[in-house]
């Protein structure tokens, strides 16, 4: 079996979006001949911890950690946050309105950390890995971002060792959603472009998750892309249901709390955190106007937001009169994701509303496709992401402008749903398996490493 060094800053007990990836590939590589070795932070700082993803770790798995010094302690200092406070990603702002020390905080993480935050693991990572391979050599590296930091770290050991080398882009480097945000003097914004052309060009291959985001990167490198997609895990949802199955001591153990009370609800779920480019007015609005239009409509409605909040999406709620509407959940386990989306009348899908809205795919809605529900998307029609909900026959994108149609879908489907005929046939998802998207990471690696 050849080997292959994975380089990921997350990794579980890390939960959120940013594990999911590497965590499934490296699960399922060895089912087509390659063992991962995990190379990782010992002491990051994640989103959220989530223990119950170490049960996807393949007994006998090689992770490999070592300690990072990030400025984070510094940041949260300088804000007045607690150490034990959570870095939320992605600009989202939970409290309060950003104020002159945020707007210097990012001013300084955009200009003097380049890439991101993790700069300062690069050396100190490649001197580890080029003699930690030494003595353990592999046939192949590749490393997934962001952090784009971990791309750097590639990107020294290919100039140092000459090894086969797969840079993952999860997410775009400069033409990610908040890189307008990060306040760049034109220094820095140039040393970003060069640092992203070097990995583009330098890497072997360079892997994306969407057509859009593959179509950007071709005119800043010399080869083409190549697309693999997030996905599904079908051993996720092929478990069996929280109230159906005993814990330890034989009792039966009960699904999600508060969503048992809401079963005879029309019931809205969005998973992940939801920041302010997430955040749609249209959707406020729409089921607002639905309320005062259909007094059935408004004693049905449930609204069930699974992760982070921006302070924008609260005022949103309370200004449309939606309070009494909406269930919270900060954060659930992964292993306890399936239940709640397949529990769901409607899974909502909003996409950021940034200038590369088109290539954004988030990870949840291959796991909405899996527990199949209707999806209720809000972007762009044109998108990735609405074209894999029409190939999927799984639901509707609709404009971020076009509140008639968005209400006449909604009302659509609620009608179907009092007639208790909502439901939805979805075709083609099997090819978002995360089994068989590994497969097609291992053909890549096996056409790299015969070449060399």
């Amino acid at each position: 079996m050849k080997k292959v060094l994975v380089i990921t800053y997350y990794w579980p007990p890390s939960g959120g979006a940013g594990v999911q990836r590497w965590l499934k590939f490296v699960k399922y590589l060895p089912e087509f001949g390659w063992e991962p070795v995990v190379y990782t932070p010992e002491n990051p700082e994640s989103p959220a911890d989530d223990h119950s993803l170490f049960k996807d770790i393949r007994p006998g798995t090689t992770v490999v950690k070592k300690k990072i010094f990030e400025p984070y302690r510094m940041y949260k200092r300088f804000l007045g946050m607690k150490p034990e406070e959570r870095i939320n990603a992605g600009f989202l702002t939970e409290q309060e309105k950003p104020g002159i020390k945020e707007k210097i905080a990012v001013w300084i993480r955009g200009n003097c950390f380049i890439p991101d935050a993790r700069t300062s693991w690069i050396k100190p990572s490649v001197r580890f890995l080029k003699k930690y391979l030494t003595s353990n050599p592999v046939h192949a590296v590749i490393t997934t971002g962001p952090p784009h930091s971990m791309h750097l770290i590639g990107l020294g050991l290919k100039r140092s060792l000459q090894l086969p080398w797969i840079a993952d882009f999860r997410d775009p480097w400069t033409d990610i959603d908040f890189y307008e945000q990060l306040r760049l003097t034109r220094r820095a914004d140039r040393k970003h472009r060069r640092l992203e052309k070097a990995v583009l060009n330098e890497a072997d291959a360079v892997v994306v998750v969407g057509p859009s985001m593959s179509e950007k990167f071709t005119g800043h490198m010399e080869k083409l892309p190549y697309v693999i997609p997030n996905g599904y895990d079908p051993d996720d949802f092929n478990r069996l249901k929280p109230d159906d199955k005993a814990d330890e001591s034989g009792e039966k153990t009960e699904g999600p709390p508060n969503i048992q009370t809401f079963r005879d609800k029309f019931r809205f779920i969005h998973l992940g955190a939801m920041n302010r480019d997430r955040n749609h007015e249209i959707f406020w609005r729409a089921l607002s106007e639905l309320n005062q239009e259909d007094g059935k409509f408004k004693a049905d409605l449930s609204i069930v937001l699974i992760g982070k909040l921006d302070i924008s999406v609260r005022e949103s709620i309370r200004n449309h009169d939606l309070e009494e509407k909406v269930i919270r959940e900060p954060y659930i386990p992964h292993d306890r994701v399936a239940d709640y989306l397949r529990s769901a009348s409607l899974l909502y899908l909003p996409v950021n509303n940034t200038p590369n809205a088109k290539s954004i795919q988030t990870g949840k809605l291959f796991e909405y496709l899996a527990a199949g529900r209707p999806i209720l998307g809000i972007g762009p029609d044109d998108g990735d992401a609405a074209e894999i909900i029409r190939d999927c026959q799984s639901g509707q994108m609709v404009n971020f402008t076009d509140l008639q149609r968005l209400k006449q879908v909604i009302s659509d489907w609620y009608r179907q749903w009092s007639n208790h005929s909502l439901t939805i046939d979805s075709v083609n998802i099997e090819k978002y398996s995360r089994r068989t998207l590994t497969g097609q990471m291992a053909e890549l690696l096996n056409k790299l490493t015969e070449k060399s």
